[in-house]
């Protein structure tokens, strides 16, 4: 109690030096929370950027492996190489559906397409020659170019990448068009082959595959390629005229019982890590993929967006680490005079008997009040500031956020009930960001904490003039100066 007592009735003596001492702390304490709540902001950021994309994986060829001992020299060395291409062992859906049970893949979703021929339609003619690789899927040849259309099964919306992209766009959509696009022989056209063969909405066309077998399917879209950029130079039609949309149901019933449909797989996978992507492709070499596959991840993609909030989050560790710096040597400083403007009052004390330990508690304790004062004062100031500061930083991110989901709502159909949500496209490269609505948010629990750290340790470093001075200092030396 004593202390505390000498302590206030000090620092109502000495008001000048403590409001100036009590200024310092303000404009750290206030410059701190601003810059906590820039690097909360950051982090944040950086996590719904993270979790804006799914931690995929596909499957690819392995081009390093298949290129190993080629010689482009050597002509029976290439045709060893096209045999070894042509020869490697396809997965089918059965493989897709055994590769999925892994204990690292949360979810995956696919695209099955088949190839088949016109019958009530006709092919919008391409003069280039589009071939798809073989080693996909179902059946050693899998040209589809030797088909009039490729017939394009999604397992989802979320497999539809060319949309979400913004690659394909819906110029016409019916109204119920999503209830039942993945659930039976519905289809969504390019707008260039309804054009060719004057199709609308709602009407049916047939297709068959090469043994003749026929399968009848509705309109309920029509699509058009935006990557204008894609299409072969020299033909009229974008590439993908001829490829018709529709849901996996559909193609997967094609196929069942029939070898002989040319049919490619391509899956995509949901993982838990991308630490696990060598263990997920060990496991599936004892599956039975082909070693001639590797697995790709989108880790690249996810990681490309954060780059510029980590510089911000930079800057502010740089712009704390400084400010900490030079509120630490200025306080430091004030601190060293005061002491030896104070330097008879501590002989005084001493030589009545204080002992050294309790003289610095004072000290120290005049420090803790002024400081807490300022710190409570500096910390509203910028509780208070870092809202606005920090709403200004996710200004341009929470406009980009609804610009990209308005962009995929249209891509699919314009209309609320036709496109997206964010929600629904969780994942899929459209990060969650939204303003802080209340101080709380910014200035959290973690940053009053933060806060209190930094003014403990500011206290503690410019209380060591203080605390070694009166160690070193004799009162009767003291004494004898001021005499």
């Amino acid at each position: 109690m004593f202390i505390l007592k000498n302590a206030w009735i000090s620092i109502k003596r000495n008001k000048g030096r403590n409001i100036l001492i009590g200024i310092i702390i303000l404009i750290i304490a206030c410059a701190c929370t601003i810059t906590l709540a820039i690097k909360n902001t950051a982090v944040d950021l950086i996590d719904s950027y993270k979790s804006a994309y799914d931690k995929e994986v596909t499957i690819g060829f392995n081009r390093e492996n298949m290129m190993k001992d080629f010689n482009p020299a050597d002509e029976e060395g290439r045709e060893s190489a096209r045999e070894k291409f042509d020869n490697i062992e396809s997965y089918t859906i059965n493989d897709v559906e055994s590769f999925a049970d892994s204990d690292y893949i949360e979810s995956y979703y696919y695209t099955y397409s088949v190839g088949l021929n016109g019958n009530s339609i006709e092919k919008a003619e391409i003069e280039s020659n589009n071939e798809m690789p073989n080693g996909f899927g179902h059946g050693k040849e899998n040209n589809m170019s030797e088909t009039d259309f490729t017939l394009t099964g999604y397992s989802s919306k979320e497999a539809m990448s060319e949309f979400i992209s913004g690659a394909y766009t819906m110029s016409e959509i019916t109204d119920n068009a999503w209830d039942i696009a993945f659930n039976g022989n519905y289809v969504f056209i390019n707008e260039e082959l309804a054009s060719y063969n004057n199709l609308q909405l709602n009407d049916k066309i047939k297709l068959e595959d090469e043994d003749g077998n026929t399968y009848e399917f509705e309109i309920i879209g029509i699509f058009k390629e935006n990557e204008d950029d894609s299409a072969e130079p020299m033909s009229m039609f974008s590439n993908s005229v001829n490829t018709i949309i529709t849901n996996t149901d559909a193609t997967l019933n094609l196929t069942n019982g029939n070898e002989n449909l040319k049919a490619s797989i391509h899956p995509t996978f949901i993982i838990d890590s991308y630490d696990n992507v060598e263990k997920l492709q060990d496991e599936f070499y004892k599956k039975g993929l082909d070693e001639n596959f590797i697995l790709q991840t989108n880790e690249e993609l996810a990681s490309s967006g954060v780059s510029s909030i980590k510089n911000i989050n930079s800057f502010a560790t740089t712009f704390l680490v400084i400010t900490l710096i030079i509120g630490g040597i200025v306080l430091f400083i004030i601190n060293m005079i005061n002491i030896r403007e104070r330097k008879y009052e501590i002989g005084v004390l001493r030589t009545i008997g204080i002992s050294k330990l309790k003289l610095t508690m004072q000290f120290v304790s005049e420090l803790v009040i002024v400081s807490l004062v300022a710190l409570i004062l500096g910390a509203g100031i910028g509780a208070l500031s870092s809202k606005g500061v920090s709403n200004s930083l996710l200004e341009n991110e929470i406009n980009s956020s609804k610009e990209t989901t308005e962009e995929v709502n249209k891509n699919f159909g314009g209309a609320p009930n036709h496109g997206v949500d964010k929600g629904g496209m969780h994942g899929k490269g459209m990060p969650v960001v939204e303003a802080y609505d209340s101080i709380d948010a910014v200035v959290d629990i973690k940053v009053l904490v933060e806060l209190l750290g930094i003014s403990i340790s500011l206290v503690l470093i410019s209380s060591i003039a203080s605390m070694v001075s009166i160690q070193r200092f004799s009162p009767l030396t003291i004494l004898k100066e001021r005499s």
